[in-house]
């Protein structure tokens, strides 16, 4: 088990914090709540308090996505690695011609969908733009010379993430945007560095 905070509601409606650093203080919590103490309400990772590098946005369309994407890429520097979530049609491509007007590259922007990766610029100031939809085993990543790409300098970002989440670097910056089911217009973006 992970040591992190345990919040609980006790029965007086106020919150009640507990640090919690290992398994057997974890289950001592939840001994003392069986036993009538506090209900436990959520667990909450170790540091989460101290999260400053998670900000959130609200995007009412891919213009402004995009304007997002490009103040967000004055703080990038080479050797960033980008890992986008989010479903299909959030405006992840979108997000990726935000980047590179932040960058100041020119290129045209499309989702590499079949190409796997598009580069957009030269050198440390390119952007690679990977597409990891199709890719289920690890010879399928090694041939699209993902790992040659983390050593060539430049930014790397990366739509379908998830399909290779075991071997992104460990301080790869996370942005994931959702559709709002109320609002198609509508994005919530988060960008989270680690």
């Amino acid at each position: 088990s992970t040591p992190g905070r345990f919040s609980s509601i006790c029965t007086s409606g106020k919150p009640l914090m507990r640090t919690v650093t290992s398994t057997v203080c974890f289950n001592a919590v939840f001994r003392e709540v069986s036993e009538g103490g506090d209900l436990p309400a959520f667990w909450l990772p170790p540091g989460w308090e101290e999260r400053k590098s998670m900000k959130n946005y609200i995007s009412h369309s891919p213009e402004q996505t995009e304007q997002i994407a490009a103040e967000f890429a004055s703080t990038l520097k080479s050797g960033d690695v980008i890992a986008y979530k989010g479903p299909m049609g959030a405006g992840k491509t979108a997000f990726t011609r935000g980047l590179c007007r932040g960058l100041g590259l020119d290129d045209p922007v499309s989702s590499p969908t079949f190409a796997l990766v598009h580069q957009y610029g030269n050198g440390e100031h390119a952007l690679y733009h990977f597409d990891m939809y199709r890719v289920e085993s690890y010879e399928d990543l090694y041939s699209t010379g993902f790992f040659d790409y983390l050593d060539y300098g430049g930014i790397l970002a990366i739509e379908w993430s998830e399909n290779i989440e075991a071997v992104l670097p460990p301080n790869t910056i996370t942005v994931t945007i959702q559709k709002d089911e109320n609002d198609p217009d509508l994005r919530r973006i988060q960008i989270d560095r680690p």
